[in-house]
């Protein structure tokens, strides 16, 4: 149903290395470079991740209330997500664990300040 996912960012050479390496955990490979902006997929039929430099010149912003999931293979991919986001710059925004019966997901924010999840269903 999705077909790609967008985040801006004020500093996209920074944004580009911090995906390439986060994203990079998951198998996933650059799909889309432009000058303006990289997409990343696992595969050119699956939904794809980008980062962009706002479309209008002006500055990216942050919005409040939106986020982007991540599916990971199981619980150690969530907890490695998590920890390279840290490890990288990104910001806390909730430890991996079990939210529920079967949720299990972290919560950081990427250098921009974009909120992201990385879960699985256990």
């Amino acid at each position: 149903m999705i077909g790609y996912t967008c985040v801006g960012t004020n500093d996209f050479p920074r944004a580009v290395v911090f995906y390439d390496t986060l994203l990079g955990l998951m198998g996933a490979k650059r799909f889309f470079e432009s000058d303006r902006g990289v997409g990343w997929a696992t595969a050119g039929d699956k939904p794809m991740f980008s980062v962009m430099k706002p479309f209008d010149g002006g500055a990216a912003t942050v919005g409040n209330g939106t986020m982007v999931a991540l599916a990971a293979a199981n619980r150690e991919q969530v907890e490695a997500l998590y920890a390279k986001a840290l490890a990288l710059g990104g910001k806390d925004e909730g430890v991996p664990g079990l939210r529920g019966d079967n949720f299990y997901g972290a919560y950081f924010r990427d250098l921009d300040g974009n909120k992201l999840a990385a879960f699985c269903m256990t």
